[in-house]
């Protein structure tokens, strides 16, 4: 059960979380470069660093609360100053509504584990809170512990490289994502010993994955009621190419940490 001072933190936008003003074009590709439509997934950011007098984006992330982003551990350096960019849909292009903000605090999990890409979840405050909108708003987290079931649609969406090597997206790109149980993702031709029952799978029919740049960012899936849940964070796949049958995207499970995340959020 979420505590109470989670309820007013995360939940005290539940009549909106997860519900965009602008609804997904539930489209089916992020390799192979499918656009969504604009500002259909408002919680979607980009973490940029700074490199040379220009912020560079580095990994997605998703916006839970008017002052919080949840990220992929792998995605943060010490050495780096780094901003968040929120109410995009063209990186390259100026938007109306989109903001840059910078960063207070980030908290990256006291467990990740680099060599065995364990508790691969960071939580960024930002520097202030940013005002929700049409094109920027909060996706709902899950119920703790919760696990989807096989072949659950969710859809991941980033802007990674539109194929293995090529170039990276300038317009938010998002793919369908079912959802493989535990039993089926660890099985040895698939990720074997890699994959915990903190993490979840998605993908792998050799077609549609996540790809490098697309790491932090959300597995939105639908609840029942309709809203947008985020479901897993980008933390892994195949290194030798981003569209592996039997090699899904790998996600940290966001339910696995709901006690965490509120611990962070409360700093």
């Amino acid at each position: 059960m979420l505590g109470s001072v989670l309820f007013f933190a995360v939940l005290g936008y539940a009549s909106s979380c997860g519900v965009p003003s602008y609804l997904p074009n539930l489209a089916t590709r992020v390799v192979g470069g499918e656009d969504v439509r604009p500002h259909s997934w408002p919680w979607q950011i980009s973490l940029q660093y700074l490199k040379d007098d220009t912020y560079k984006h580095t990994c997605g992330g998703t916006l839970i609360s008017s002052q919080h982003v949840l990220t992929a551990a792998h995605c943060i350096s010490k050495s780096r100053t780094y901003r968040v960019l929120l109410g995009k849909n063209n990186l390259a292009e100026e938007e109306a509504g989109s903001v840059a903000v910078a960063v207070d605090t980030i908290f990256v999990h006291e467990k990740w584990n680099i060599l065995l890409l364990r508790n691969d979840i960071t939580l960024i405050k930002l520097a202030e809170p940013v005002e929700l909108s049409d094109t920027i708003q909060v996706a709902c987290l899950p119920p703790q512990d919760s696990l989807l079931p096989q072949d659950y649609p969710c859809y991941v969406t980033g802007w990674g490289l539109l194929w293995t090597n090529g170039p990276i997206a300038d317009v938010l790109q998002q793919g369908l994502l079912p959802a493989v149980d535990h039993d089926t993702c660890s099985q040895r031709d698939w990720w074997s010993i890699l994959v915990t029952q903190n993490m979840v799978c998605a993908g792998g029919d050799g077609v549609i994955s996540a790809c490098n740049g697309d790491s932090g960012g959300p597995l939105n899936c639908e609840a029942a009621d309709g809203a947008w849940e985020v479901r897993g964070i980008v933390s892994f796949g195949s290194t030798w190419a981003c569209n592996t049958a039997k090699k899904p995207t790998v996600f940290t499970r966001v339910s696995a940490y709901i006690d965490w995340i509120n611990e962070k959020m409360l700093l």
